[in-house]
């Protein structure tokens, strides 16, 4: 795709877990406590935590993020066998500060100071993502945190990504969507939106109708590629 793809775009509009925020943060800071099982458990506790939003969208049987990560926690330490439930309580409280990526904070500080709309488009609870966007330091630089607890079911659902679009008041071409879940570009793609896959650690394509309109390294690639709005 060329890299003029995001230049028309009006709005940059950002996943939060794994795109801004680094997820394996949270047992990271535990893993002396944790020991050998904990790279296992933080897969796990990931994996799961997105099988059951999809599940639960599938099923109509919706409960906010904070829940659902709760319940992927329980099954990780089930797994890993770790019974431990000031650990437990750590570990979720931990959730709520989580580490952003090393590029995450200067790259939305430039995109702002060039004068961007920013967003946020997350399954996250607005609770969640307001606490950890706080403790970065980046709650101030978005326009709208956008959360799917409203229309209660999860990305990539169609009607999440509609959430931008009415919210933003744009048409979805008009909106650059990035994340680093490839499953989230193909949803973010089938609904319209520009793309841009923040693919850090070389995954390969997923096998869905729509791919990534530009494949990037880092959230600071994404610079480059972006037109500067014109000064009135």
């Amino acid at each position: 795709m060329s890299e003029n793809a995001l230049t028309s775009c009006r709005a940059f509009v950002f996943d939060a877990y794994g795109t801004l925020f680094d997820v394996g943060s949270a047992v990271d800071r535990f893993k002396e406590t944790i020991g050998d099982e904990a790279d296992r458990l933080s897969s796990i506790w990931r994996q799961k935590q997105l099988e059951y939003t999809w599940l639960r969208s599938l099923m109509g049987d919706f409960t906010d993020f904070w829940n659902v990560t709760g319940d992927a926690l329980d099954y990780a330490m089930a797994a890993t066998g770790k019974k431990d439930p000031a650990l437990r309580a750590k570990l979720m409280e931990t959730y709520l500060s989580l580490d952003t990526f090393p590029e995450v904070v200067e790259t939305l500080k430039t995109l702002k100071s060039q004068g961007h709309r920013l967003a946020i488009l997350s399954n996250g609870a607005k609770h969640m993502l307001i606490s950890a966007a706080k403790a970065s330091g980046i709650l101030s630089l978005f326009d709208q945190i956008i959360c799917v607890d409203d229309i209660k079911t999860y990305k990539p659902h169609p009607d999440v990504y509609q959430l931008a679009v009415d919210q933003l008041e744009l048409t979805p071409a008009e909106i650059s969507f990035q994340s680093s879940n490839g499953w989230d570009i193909a949803g973010a793609g089938h609904f319209g939106f520009r793309t841009a896959w923040i693919n850090r650690t070389q995954q390969p394509t997923e096998r869905l109708s729509h791919s990534a309109d530009v494949v990037l390294k880092g959230l600071d690639e994404l610079l480059p590629l972006v037109a500067q709005p014109e000064k009135a």
